[in-house]
């Protein structure tokens, strides 16, 4: 039975996240509901490489399934598109080695996320950039941001519903710079903490306006309490970017 792995990409605004939830519309859901209509109403089970919240962006989710149906990479990127909403987008076809795994085999994950930097509005942005209308200090950001980077235990950075015990994790690079008018955060590490990316960007933000000072950084991680790390930033300027499977091609990234 053929193992398949597709990279794929959505506009998260209309989902109520990545995983199937009863009664709402989701990523997972309409990637099965059109691999059910492409295997004549037998159900299909998608795993990918990690779960997004409501209104989360993805550039390069991976997923796998496995199915019984023999067909070519490019006709499974034909079809799938053909059958999924606007809002879903295959990237790209791949037969998979058969014990693949989409989140297990992952060496390492790519979040960007998204700020407009403005007092005014902009409607086209509203669903890809949160708004922050404050001065930002980035000297501070940056001295607080080499605090982060390194393993470290990251209950202070992720929300008290996290379901993992081991929250160790490694963070390889931080970094903002400006884009066509936005703010971009990017953050690279071997794996993230449920709304991790958001509560250090909501951290660092913090750190920017002045009402934390940059040093703290260390004493939020020691703590392990997520109740004094900053508040979590919002999901809709969140992107997943990249999933890496490749050692290599983690420390050759671009």
């Amino acid at each position: 039975m053929p193992r398949i792995k597709c990279t794929i990409s959505y506009d998260g605004t209309g989902f109520s996240g990545y995983q199937v939830q009863p009664g709402k519309r989701t990523v997972q859901g309409e990637l099965e509901k059109a691999l059910e209509k492409m295997n004549k109403g037998a159900s299909i089970r998608v795993s990918a490489s990690g779960r997004t919240d409501a209104g989360v962006h993805a550039r390069g989710q991976v997923i796998h399934f496995d199915t019984t149906l023999e067909i070519e990479p490019a006709r499974w990127h034909t079809a799938l598109n053909s059958l999924l909403p606007v809002d879903i987008a295959v990237l790209s076809v791949d037969i998979a080695k058969p014990d693949f795994h989409a989140r297990f085999d992952a060496v390492g994950k790519e979040y960007r996320y998204f700020l407009l930097p403005s007092k005014h509005r902009d409607p086209f942005q509203r669903n890809y950039a949160y708004q922050f209308q404050y001065e930002l200090n980035f000297d501070a950001m940056r001295e607080a941001s080499k605090q982060l980077l390194g393993t470290h235990d990251f209950t202070s950075f992720c929300s008290a519903k996290t379901e993992v015990e081991d929250r160790v994790r490694t963070l390889k690079e931080i970094d903002f710079y400006e884009d066509n008018g936005l703010l971009v955060f990017r953050f690279v590490g071997d794996g993230f903490l449920y709304n991790m990316v958001r509560i250090l960007v909501g951290t660092l933000l913090e750190v920017g306006t002045g009402r934390r000072d940059a040093d703290t950084m260390h004493h939020l991680l020691a703590e392990q309490d997520r109740t004094i790390a900053g508040k979590t930033a919002p999901g809709h300027g969140l992107c997943l970017w990249k999933v890496y499977y490749d050692e290599e091609m983690l420390a050759i990234r671009k």
